[in-house]
């Protein structure tokens, strides 16, 4: 993916076709339009609200998210609004500490693990993304009511206060949420795990600084609780109810400041929100047909207990977004977007397995039964030596060099570097896109092989990560600042890594020999995607 810019275009008028239509401005459409227009594509999105929503749903996101953010240029400009949150605690009824779950300051991804924030203010930050972009058009109160698709285009009718109208495009992504009309159109669908619980969620702003626990869990077998930290200005009490019917008698004001009165009082807090959601743990059948994909909640509905139901949708959108620029821009054949749900899916479904597992611990209502998980667990967390940590899998069958070798479908590592001139993440000092991390013994093996010239006109970055910088025509020759690098490399036993724009691991070599058929791979998925890229017999 690249920041090229491009001159401002008109207002996509009826019936014109575009690249992409993006239906849904949630955040998860907000950061396909983002990541496809900063690319080049002419990006349509079509939102049936007549504006941003306005109020928190999402709580939470981690690492790997704002990894994306910091891509999108909103990181910096967020981390005063965001609480960065070291634990996360899990308590029964009485009190006791029955896990206790640690995310580190920066994370694999160079970032703090976990970050608890206020969705508007996410949302504003990237609206202002969307809209800065030339060739991304936001258009609100636009209902898509038809979908019909041929070999060639995507055609959708749409419902605005003017009428209705047509638009067409190449593809559609539907991110429009768990009531998805997109999927619905597509007739998909959709497998149910059985997790579905009734909860009452009630959102508070401080109006004074108030010691309120940040992150916990409370396993009361009379009342299940979720206390959240919204960032520094928000909170959220959740209850599990009974049944979704006890809403309309719960959700009165005087009561639910009852529920809260041990922890909060009208002085320190304003209750700005009650609201009712039915957690649940659904995911599509099939999350690709023709020419329309689908990703966040209309591809799969997880519960909240790991607080990875928006990141999960940022990863569909980072995943799709890199694949639909190589297809759009005749990099790729347009089956490489089947690797979309090969990749996603084994992933998303071990995380919702993840969800519903430590659901099922917090909301036991049979004194009997959480009796018995607080003996399990207070015995567990007596055994352990450490604290837990949450490990995401990797991913598995896709898009990634045919070599099995390790590190590959990882989760990259991000590290600090130094060009000489500049001190940052690498994402931030050399870009996005391909990346191929190498030690400087390959990439002479590289330039002997003549493939430094092909990586660049591919667009991938090649990278030296080292004691030193360097200036280099062809390469970036950083100070791998804290040994990152040098401790993942050997980790892996490699002294190559290929970066997808993703963040994940296409593959990694050892060796000269190895390093530049790796390269060649590369060439050949980023180059047509099926023939394999000649390297030269010198090499």
């Amino acid at each position: 993916m690249t920041g090229t810019e491009v001159a401002a275009v008109d207002p996509v008028p009826n019936g014109t076709a575009v690249d992409v239509i993006v239906v849904g401005y949630g955040p998860v459409g907000m950061v396909a339009a983002a990541l496809l227009g900063r690319a080049g594509h002419r990006v349509l999105v079509l939102e049936r609200y007549a504006g941003l929503y306005n109020l928190p749903r999402a709580a939470s996101f981690d690492d790997e998210t704002m990894r994306t953010l910091a891509r999108l240029g909103v990181a910096e400009e967020l981390l005063p609004k965001v609480r960065v949150q070291p634990t996360y605690e899990w308590r029964n009824g009485s009190g006791e500490l029955l896990i206790e779950q640690h995310f580190a300051e920066a994370g694999r991804s160079g970032w703090a693990e976990w970050n608890m924030m206020y969705q508007p203010d996410l949302e504003e930050a990237l609206d202002a993304v969307c809209r800065s972009m030339p060739r991304v058009e936001v258009r609100h109160s636009s209902a898509v009511v038809a979908l019909e698709q041929t070999a060639e285009h995507v055609t959708l009718t749409v419902e605005d206060p003017e009428g209705p109208r047509t638009v067409t495009a190449r593809y559609v992504l539907g991110c429009d949420g768990g009531n998805s009309f997109v999927r619905s159109a597509l007739g998909v669908g959709l497998f149910d795990y059985g997790f579905s619980e009734p909860w009452m969620v009630c959102d508070f702003r401080f109006r004074r600084p108030t010691p309120v626990p940040p992150a916990l869990q409370l396993g009361d077998p009379l009342s299940p609780t979720s206390i959240i930290s919204l960032g520094p200005a928000h909170h959220r009490f959740s209850f599990m109810l009974d049944s979704v019917d006890d809403f309309e008698t719960e959700r009165d004001p005087q009561r639910v400041w009852k529920r809260v009165a041990s922890y909060l009082s009208p002085d320190d807090a304003e209750l700005i929100r009650v609201a009712t959601y039915t957690f649940r743990s659904l995911i599509a059948d099939d999350w690709r047909r023709g020419r329309v994909l689908l990703a966040g909640d209309a591809a799969h509905q997880m519960p909240p207990f790991l607080g990875q139901g928006m990141c999960s949708g940022f990863r569909d959108a980072q995943n799709l977004a890199f694949k639909l620029d190589l297809v759009l821009r005749g990099a790729a054949p347009d089956d490489i977007l089947d690797t979309y749900q090969t990749e996603r899916e084994p992933h998303v479904r071990a995380v919702t397995e993840k969800g519903i597992e430590l659901g099922h611990l917090q909301t036991l209502r049979d004194p009997e039964r959480a009796a018995e998980r607080d003996r399990t667990l207070l015995a567990r967390r007596a055994e352990a030596r450490t604290p837990e940590a949450v490990r995401l899998p990797d991913l598995v069958d896709g898009l990634f060099a045919a070599a099995p070798e390790t590190g590959r479908g990882q989760l990259s590592v991000q590290g600090v570097v130094d060009d000489g001139t500049r001190r940052d993440r690498l994402d931030q000092l050399v870009g996005a896109g391909f990346h191929l991390l190498v030690e400087e013994g390959s990439l002479n093996a590289l330039e002997r092989a003549g493939l430094l010239d092909d990586l660049g006109r591919a667009g991938v970055r090649v990278v030296v990560p080292g004691e030193r910088a360097a200036a280099h025509p062809k390469a970036a020759v950083v100070h791998d600042v804290h040994g990152t690098y040098r401790a993942w490399f050997t980790e892996l036993g490699c002294s190559a890594v290929v970066v997808r724009p993703d963040f994940y691991v296409f593959g990694t070599a050892s060796g000269p020999d190895t390093v530049t058929g790796l390269a060649g791979e590369l060439l050949s998925a980023v180059h047509g995607g099926t023939g394999r890229h000649e390297v030269r017999a010198d090499a």
